[in-house]
């Protein structure tokens, strides 16, 4: 029996998540299953990755061959390359300290790397929201100023009427005063 590494797919329409499992090749995709590894959401910025880091390593050990999607998921958590290190030591190229130092040092700046996308994307949130708060207080400032001008227009305009109203009525009362 050949045993791959592969996602099964769950979750709605246009919400997928993805189980992370060992099964059957000849398994259909989100059929029997030997083990669930852990979980794959592409749907959040960075993507959620939960991962059992160990029975991951173990099963590629036994010789189970990963999907296109699942090994760069691997890579990405550093399944492979603990493997790639593993056989290292197998081969006397280096002991088991060493191999751990370099992993260690690796973990260290992939989780830089990913600490400054999060910090990135939160500024880039921050800073699209303040523009867009600028751009919504200067439609407001322009609405209140073509409401300011229509106001003082209709002022204007009642002022000129009042006048005109009371013009009339004086002219009208030198004229009864003259006879």
């Amino acid at each position: 029996m050949a045993v791959r590494l592969r996602l099964a797919r769950h979750g709605r329409k246009h919400k997928p998540f993805y189980h992370i499992v060992a099964a059957d090749s000849r398994a259909p995709r989100d059929g029997k299953l030997i083990e669930k590894l852990g979980i794959y959401n592409p749907m959040t910025n960075p993507a959620t990755i939960e991962l059992d880091f160990d029975r991951a390593l173990d099963w590629l050990t036994k010789g189970a061959q990963p999907s296109p999607t699942v090994r760069r998921i691997l890579s990405y958590k550093g399944v492979l390359m603990k493997k790639h290190l593993l056989e290292g030591v197998k081969k006397g190229a280096f002991d088991m300290e060493e191999a751990e130092r370099r992993f260690n040092t690796w973990l260290e700046q992939k989780e830089s790397k990913i600490k400054a996308k999060v910090v990135g994307l939160a500024d880039q949130k921050r800073k699209e929201e303040k523009e867009r708060l600028e751009a919504e207080k200067k439609i407001r400032e322009a609405k209140a100023q073509a409401i300011a001008q229509k106001l003082a227009a209709q002022a204007a305009k009642a002022a000129e009427q009042q006048e005109e109203n009371t013009q009339p009525e004086s002219s009208e009362n030198l004229e009864n005063t003259e006879e």
